[in-house]
């Protein structure tokens, strides 16, 4: 999937590392929810010199491959003209915590933390990612399982990404209610704290059913770690209008603002999409910049469905 480095030595992707507290159930729901974005706060003037700061959680621990948010850095840096570096942090929610106390410009999220951030009132949407309209979730099982439908999951347990994924969480969650299966009450559910460590407890036998995104079944090693014949998907989830979201801090100035949104429009484009891997699929998505705070009310009744309630807190 990925290729070698080229030649980068001109590049200066600044790797540094921040522990933040990763935040919890309690803490999404607290992060939530209110109906509109307030007006972004008043920002100080650009320094044209100030690089770009990025907070991400892990993506590609292949080392063998092209580590996606490198590339996704090295690309930025082309397409802006400023350094930029990288903050990796433990989950998606740490993302939201380091965008609104400024200690960073952006982050990347799916769907649904998208929608939670940006409902809270203290984060931009600077670029929206809209949905193709292809299921975003499935249920993996090991090809000699005897769960064979979505409803053969009743009784079984469940490994789900994070509580804060889009596609491995709240999609095939509300893929099962659609079921007519409930969490904790027609089926275990364990937190495996992302993909991978669902895709071990599988393997493993430590779980029935491991819920992931189809674009990991699709992307195969080292993303999707059983080949073929090893594993069957069942069921699939509704598709989402918003796929993702690139989020700012408010207090990021209009040039720079701009900058970043024409910088992801170029980063995002076809040619890269090889390269992003699981980044990917927002290259091949319709961009809206500065998305309203509306675009993501379509989430509200799913992340109801997996117990996160959407409302006014203020």
């Amino acid at each position: 999937m990925f290729s070698e480095f080229g030649n980068i030595s001109s590049r200066k992707v600044i790797m540094r590392r921040l522990t933040l507290p990763a935040v919890g159930l309690l803490g999404l729901a607290a992060l939530a929810l209110t109906g509109c974005q307030s007006p972004s706060a008043e920002a100080a003037p650009a320094d044209p010199n100030a690089p770009i700061t990025i907070a991400t959680i892990p993506v590609g621990e292949d080392p063998t491959a092209e580590n996606p948010i490198e590339v996704f850095s090295e690309l930025l840096e082309e397409a802006t003209g400023r350094d930029v570096e990288v903050t990796d942090v433990p989950d998606y929610l740490s993302v939201v915590e380091a965008i609104r106390a400024d200690h960073v410009d952006i982050g990347i999220m799916s769907g649904f933390p998208s929608a939670l951030a940006v409902n809270t009132g203290e984060v931009d949407a600077l670029v929206a990612f809209q949905g193709d309209g292809k299921p975003v979730s499935t249920c993996v099982v090991l090809n000699d399982s005897s769960i064979q439908t979505v409803e053969d999951l009743a009784g079984t347990t469940v490994a789900f990404a994070d509580q804060a994924s889009s596609s491995g969480y709240f999609m095939p969650v509300y893929m099962l209610h659609e079921a007519g299966l409930e969490q904790g009450t027609d089926y275990e559910a364990i937190f495996a704290g992302g993909h991978e460590g669902s895709f071990a407890a599988l393997e493993q036998g430590q779980v029935d059913a491991a819920c992931t995104a189809v674009m990991l079944t699709e992307l195969g090693a080292p993303m999707f770690p059983f080949a073929d014949g090893e594993w069957r998907a069942v069921g699939e989830s509704p598709a989402m209008d918003i796929q993702g979201a690139v989020l700012g801090r408010q207090s990021l100035d209009a040039d720079t603002r701009t900058l970043i949104q024409e910088g992801i429009a170029e980063v995002f484009s076809p040619e890269n999409a090889e390269r992003l891997g699981a980044y990917g699929a927002f290259a091949a998505a319709e961009q809206t910049v500065d998305p309203a705070a509306s675009s993501f009310e379509s989430f509200a009744e799913i992340a109801a469905v997996a117990g996160v309630e959407l409302k006014d807190l203020k």
